[in-house]
């Protein structure tokens, strides 16, 4: 199990190189938010290029295997069935349609294909169609990637028998912040859970949720909570809210386009192996600001004209886009 990380419990960082000297603290990242944006950009440029090529991105698709009717009231979340959206309950997808829409993922040029379902956790009996859906998706040659909620015990060692690569499981917010996003579990037990995939030897994507209403301070708590796990996550999503009619976070307000950047600038220079995504939230930026989040250290994307249950831009925008810049799939 991962403990949550107190500001006060953690020691020095080298700011120079993004190389952690031990563990970071809230104030060294809150530093990080404070620079000037060019040398911000220009310090996260420096710790990407020691670590990937600059040119390249990482591109992954994410569908719905089972949408909607979820108990938790996660406040952002279209698919609580506590909240007041139109979104309409549907069953688990046959794994002949999931495998279809693999295949069609890659060969729009998607290297790891991700499927979610709207559980607070799944049942024993829920998890054998999605042991199937892995096997077969990991067949075509694709990473696969699942989120399915809080594990119980023997469903990660299940999930990776069944040959997953990544389980992701996002902290969503600072720990401090968090009772105001969620109340039917605590963030404690996405740690729990994280610690059971990390036990079972799979890699782990968790990420957060920018724009709920959170301070900046609670942007760089997340950060450090991210950065300070033992050994941070692989592939760390940064979602930019995207405020849906009937959730309790449809009137948050969202942040400044320059704060999202200085996040995902924070999230390289303090996790300088991971791949930082840019997640919910893209169908909004402009090219411009896609491009500031690449030149910040985003070096994952998700690629398709649909996430979850909110839109995308269409793969022939993103082509465009990495024409203009000179960016190759990885």
């Amino acid at each position: 199990m991962n403990a949550i990380l107190q500001p006060d419990l953690l020691s020095s960082t080298s700011l120079s190189t993004g190389a952690p000297a031990g563990q970071w603290r809230v104030a060294e990242v809150e530093a990080l938010y404070e620079l000037p944006l060019m040398d911000l950009i220009y310090r996260a440029q420096q710790v990407h290029r020691a670590h990937f090529n600059a040119n390249e991105i990482q591109r992954s698709t994410l569908i719905s295997v089972k949408t909607g009717g979820c108990s938790e009231d996660c406040g952002y979340c279209s698919q609580s069935a506590r909240n007041k959206t139109e979104l309409e309950r549907e069953k688990l997808m046959p794994v002949a349609d999931v495998v279809a829409a693999a295949q069609a993922a890659k060969d729009k040029g998607a290297s790891r294909f991700c499927m979610g379902a709207a559980w607070r956790g799944p049942k024993d009996k829920d998890l054998e169609p999605v042991l199937e859906m892995i096997r077969e998706v990991k067949a075509l040659g694709l990473q696969t990637c699942v989120t399915l909620g809080m594990l119980k015990d023997g469903q990660a060692e299940k999930l990776a028998d069944a040959g997953l690569d990544y389980y992701n499981h996002n902290l969503d917010t600072a720990a401090e912040f968090y009772p105001k996003v969620i109340s039917t579990h605590t963030q404690q037990d996405r740690f729990d859970t994280i610690g059971e995939v990390r036990k079972a030897g799979m890699k782990v994507c968790s990420g957060g949720i920018i724009g709920m209403g959170e301070s900046r301070r609670n942007r760089a708590a997340l950060i450090v909570q991210l950065a300070n796990m033992t050994p941070a996550p692989e592939s760390v999503p940064i979602n930019n809210l995207v405020a849906i009619p009937g959730t309790p976070m449809a009137t948050s307000g969202g942040v400044d386009n320059f704060e999202f950047v200085r996040t995902i600038a924070a999230a390289r220079i303090t996790m300088p192996t991971s791949f930082v995504r840019l997640s919910a939230g893209r169908d909004a930026m402009s090219d411009e600001m896609q491009t500031l989040c690449f030149l910040a250290g985003a070096n994952s994307m998700f690629y398709g004209d649909r996430l979850l249950t909110t839109g995308n831009p269409d793969v022939d925008r993103d082509e465009a886009l990495f024409a203009k810049l000179g960016l190759r799939p990885i």
